[in-house]
């Protein structure tokens, strides 16, 4: 079992741009034209090339670039009974496109079962040696909850869950019972992905709840409970973190606004042991709510974006982290991508060389502001 533990000086989300390969071997599964075990074959040899590049690349944290699913949270919710999904053509409005999601809702219950991601993580595990720790990633609970109470799910979740206060339990319970099961499948490292801190920090989250007659403090105070409700029990050596985002699908965003309104509940009470944020561009606002954070947590910041291919001026980045130190120590701080680079299968509009660039000048600007880290 590998010791190293996330986050590292430099790091990342998780996601990665589909290969080529991988994308026409999907085609022709869902064209009928290979069979699942074909398709098999090419997902365990391009999770392998994967991971051999981000060895290359000298980072001590791999992943398997999520790409066994279509979407970065709802595949994981599928994973759950009492969840149904479909395909539909719908989705949500981004600022420049329409994110093209399945259907996603309640049909029972939600309880947990042996989650096929567990099975998933059990693949990525065995790349781990010496210098590398494998980190699995999965939506928040608060994602989960968030899902069930969308304006187009609102009414369905209500014959199951007339409270939310229930919906909140079972969430916590089913999740609890998978954080067991990665712990039991020798995960150490795993990331809650959470878009609903970023959604409500937008002027548009005020009126989108009010629709449903619930308070933004309500909303902040649900989304905080399930999320640590979630963590009770959590084993004391697995390290879990969790990545707040406003929205990472096909080189656009869903929201902005500063972490202000958020911070005295996600950045001072959430109990997770870091927080990957996002700060790559003026939607993000500024650092000063960081001095919320509480002294038990790292923060990871995103200030390289996988939004577009453009490398970031390594000179500006530096002076990025020194600002964000007048807040936070400089030794409670990372540096990482501000998200992944395929959040969902459609990816973002940058190439794969592109990608790998970006992750050098993470190690880079990283190594030079803190020097290579030493494991303990």
């Amino acid at each position: 079992m590998s010791k190293i533990r996330t986050p590292y000086r430099y790091d990342f989300v998780g996601s990665f741009l589909r290969p080529q390969a991988l994308k026409d071997a999907k085609a022709a599964y869902q064209a009928g034209d290979i069979g699942e075990d074909e398709l098999e074959q090419v997902m365990q040899r391009e999770i392998a090339r994967i991971v051999d590049k981000q060895k290359e690349l000298g980072f001590h944290v791999i992943t398997d670039g999520e790409f066994r699913r279509t979407f970065w949270h709802l595949d994981f919710m599928w994973g759950f009974e009492g969840v149904e999904h479909q395909h539909t053509g719908k989705g949500v409005k981004f600022h420049e496109v329409l994110a093209v999601l399945d259907d996603t809702y309640l049909v029972g219950k939600i309880k947990a079962k042996p989650h096929p991601f567990v099975s998933y993580f059990k693949y990525l595990k065995q790349f781990e040696d010496e210098n590398t720790v494998a980190k699995y990633t999965i939506p928040a609970p608060a994602q989960m909850f968030q899902q069930m109470i969308i304006p187009a799910n609102y009414d369905t979740t209500r014959k199951f869950y007339p409270e939310n206060e229930e919906l909140i339990r079972d969430i916590a319970i089913a999740y609890q019972d998978v954080i067991k099961q990665f712990y039991d499948a020798g995960c150490r490292n795993l990331q809650l992905d959470d878009c609903t801190w970023g959604a409500i920090v937008g002027d548009a989250a005020k009126q989108r709840y009010q629709s449903l007659g619930i308070s933004l403090d309500e909303v902040k105070a649900q989304l905080l409970e399930v999320n640590n409700r979630a963590l009770e029990g959590k084993p004391e050596d697995m390290v879990i973190t969790s990545h707040i985002c406003r929205g990472n699908y096909n080189s656009s965003f869903f929201t902005s606004g500063s972490y202000d309104s958020v911070a005295d509940y996600v950045f001072a009470k959430e109990k997770v042991d870091a927080l990957f944020l996002e700060y790559d561009d003026a939607r993000s606002g500024g650092f000063a709510p960081l001095q919320k954070v509480s002294e038990d947590k790292t923060v990871v910041l995103g200030l390289i974006t996988t939004k577009k291919p453009d490398l970031e001026n390594k000179d500006e980045v530096i002076a990025r982290i020194h600002e964000a130190s007048k807040y936070i120590p400089l030794e409670r701080l990372c540096l990482s991508p501000q998200c992944g680079f395929a959040s969902c299968e459609i990816g973002n509009k940058l190439t794969e060389e592109e990608q790998w660039a970006k992750l050098r000048l993470v190690r880079e600007i990283a190594t030079e502001v803190w020097g290579e880290q030493k494991f303990a």
